[in-house]
């Protein structure tokens, strides 16, 4: 759900670097301070560089006064998630746990306490109710065995560690995990999940309360899941229950955050009183709320806070909200509340919520970056917020659009799929973006929507008054087409205002913008399809919706008949392989910008690989040289080396036929 793309790993080192002009502090022989009721105030938060290098990337390819904005965020503290084993010590998709805190004691300014934002996330049978973010622990006895000992332990490990003592640990243990206790106990994989919930939340929390200076949060939901009396009070005394199961009972929580990896908007604005009848009904019996009081996540703290102390939870317990993506700002937010005496009109054109429905939870359209990181936000006495945090890393996917074969146990969820009617939402499109990559995988798309969608407005100054946005570019069309670029024109939009420019997208990545009708990607691979799309914009910030789909397949390289030759061997263990190919350039040219194809028989899955950049969709695997690497070119009669490690299911037969830049290779 939340780990950095592979790409990013050899970018991060430096950027802390450059994040981080601070000495680091001197780490003292004394006692670490005592555990506080609000880790938060008077602190600063860590900015993880991981997300960080996400966002430069981002603005590289922005236009100026997009990137500008990317930038002047770039410094914000988000969360460091702990989605798998392997992420303990660090794998391909980022860093580990100790560099992060490692990085944190650089940051941090003596005198000033620093919070480093810990999510806590693989249960066995995770997010029992939703495919994108499925974990690689079965909800079995021997699951719950392997989270206490290779994941819990390990983690409360390093958390205790001396060294680290003076920063302030807050977890957010577990997000989805209780809340679908609640409310999914009648699909079967939420009830045999059921025990292995209370038994790891229960062991996570006597681990790491036992270490003074972390601090617990239980994740709670948010407004649209839990809101409804029918589910808040049930919800209220689940946590209770935990919470006396554990060694220091109530002690053993400091607190609750809701809103993780959600866009439920902070305030209604336009909406502050739920019981207000319109057309002679109460505003919460509109189908969009179905008569839930909560309309706003600081009207579900305040609620769930009175229910806590209610179930015996001190009244120093604090909330947390996720604001990373609830802004809901740009030019489609209402200004001003509806005079219409329909009550759902009068709901739908008051609500900065624009989603189709309060359950559209995957990657929303139109979302926004919210409120920044800040402690004890005023203004909402009745919440008691310790907080307000960037749980999700703003431009983290929350799932893939379609399948996409992978290693970490996620799997396709069509809540995701923005082509997908959702019976949960009322039989509505899901309104999840398109080409979205897995659930915690960089999507650039989606981050351009968040910050140009942001509320408050990033950089200050007024939202739009301009509230139409262009026009669809259409008559898309590819001119010159080489190996390693694909010329593109289209027809222009038309605005209310004025057209300033257009972005071109490749897939869900934005390649870049032009103030013109045309635009020439480059840094493309030989002998590869591609599909574009264009957006129009105005000096509003408003985006038009998308033109339709273009695509185009790169030419290859020239290699004459028989240019080529592939010897793959694979080196088989139980479940895992690892598969060698040896790449001859049997042609009298040089072999430049290569692509290597081959297809798998049996469902085998490339993980991790070297010499060469491999990706995977179904069946067909593809390598390509690491831009400026040794082997970017193959000399005739030269040979390179190249190799991964995968899974298999049982069968592992060899492919039988590999292309180069679609020329078809011999084999030996």
């Amino acid at each position: 759900m939340s780990r950095t793309p592979p790409r990013l790993i050899a970018a991060t080192t430096a950027l802390a670097a450059a994040l981080v002009a601070l000495p680091l502090t001197a780490l003292s022989a004394s006692a670490a301070e005592p555990h506080v009721d609000n880790p938060y105030a008077g602190a600063t938060q860590y900015v993880n560089p991981s997300w960080a290098a996400s966002v430069e990337g981002a603005a590289t390819r922005a236009d100026a006064a997009l990137a500008t904005k990317m930038r002047a965020i770039k410094g914000q503290p988000t969360a460091v998630w702990m989605d798998q084993i392997s992420a303990i010590a660090g794998n391909t998709a980022g860093n580990g746990l100790r560099f992060h805190l490692d990085q944190a004691l650089l940051q941090k300014q003596s005198g000033t306490p620093l919070v480093v934002n810990l999510v806590i996330y693989d249960l066995p049978g995770r997010d029992c109710f939703a495919l994108a973010s499925n974990g690689e622990l079965p909800a079995t006895d021997a699951g719950l065995a392997r989270y206490k000992a290779e994941y819990i332990d390990p983690i409360a490990a390093i958390l205790a560690d001396p060294k680290y003592q003076n920063l302030r640990i807050a977890a957010t243990i577990e997000p989805d995990s209780l809340p679908n206790l609640i409310t999914n106990m009648s699909h079967a994989p939420c009830a045999q999940a059921a025990p292995y919930y209370r038994a790891g939340v229960k062991y996570a929390l006597d681990k790491l309360h036992a270490i003074p200076n972390v601090y617990n949060y239980i994740d709670a939901a948010h407004s649209g899941w839990l809101g409804w009396d029918s589910n808040s009070e049930p919800a209220a005394k689940l946590f209770a229950e935990v919470a006396r199961s554990t060694v220091a009972g109530f002690a053993s929580i400091d607190g609750f955050v809701t809103n993780t990896a959600n866009t439920t908007p902070l305030v209604e604005p336009y909406l502050p009183n739920s019981s207000l009848t319109v057309g002679g009904n109460p505003v919460r019996s509109a189908k969009y709320y179905e008569w839930n009081f909560d309309f706003d996540e600081v009207d579900w703290t305040a609620h769930l806070y009175n229910l806590l102390v209610a179930e015996g939870f001190p009244a120093s317990t604090g909330m947390l909200i996720d604001t990373s993506r609830n802004g809901w700002g740009g030019a489609a937010r209402p200004t001003a509340t509806s005079t219409s005496t329909d009550l759902n009109t009068y709901v739908n054109e008051s609500r900065v919520d624009r989603r189709v429905h309060r359950g559209a939870w995957c990657n929303p359209s139109g979302a926004g970056i919210g409120e920044r990181p800040q402690s004890t936000p005023s203004g909402y006495p009745g919440s008691h917020l310790d907080a307000f945090v960037w749980i999700k890393p703003p431009g983290e996917s929350d799932g893939a659009s379609s399948d996409i074969p992978n290693n970490e146990g996620k799997r396709f969820d069509r809540m995701c799929d923005p082509t997908f009617v959702a019976p949960k939402l009322d039989n509505q499109l899901t309104g999840a973006l398109p080409d979205s990559p897995l659930s915690g995988h960089w999507f650039e798309a989606q981050f351009v929507q968040l910050v140009r969608n942001a509320y408050p407005v990033i950089g200050g100054g007024p939202n739009p008054t301009d509230p139409t946005a262009p026009s669809a570019p259409t008559g898309l069309t590819a001119g010159t087409v080489s190996n390693t670029s694909v010329a593109l024109t289209w027809t222009a939009s038309t605005d209310n205002v004025g057209v300033t420019g257009y972005d071109i997208y490749r897939g869900s990545t934005l390649a870049g913008s032009s103030a013109t009708t045309s635009f020439t990607a480059t840094g493309l691979t030989a002998s590869t399809a591609y599909s574009f799309t264009v957006r129009a914009k105005d000096a509003a910030g408003n985006i038009s919706t998308p033109s339709a789909a273009l695509s185009v397949t790169t030419t290859g390289t020239g290699i004459p008949p028989g240019g080529c030759k592939v010897i793959y061997s694979a080196n088989s263990w139980n479940t895992g392989f690892t598969g060698s190919v040896k790449l001859t350039n049997t042609s009298t040219s040089p072999l430049t910008n290569w692509a290597l194809s081959f297809d798998f028989a049996n469902g085998q899955t490339v993980g991790n690989g070297w010499n060469a950049t491999w990706t995977q969709s179904g069946p067909k695997v593809t390598a390509t040289p690491v831009a400026g690497s040794w082997n970017a070119t193959i000399a005739p009669g030269a040979t390179v080396d190249i190799g991964f490690n995968g899974t298999h299911t049982g069968t592992n037969n060899p492919p039988t036929t590999f292309t180069v830049s679609g020329q078809t290779c011999t084999t030996s």
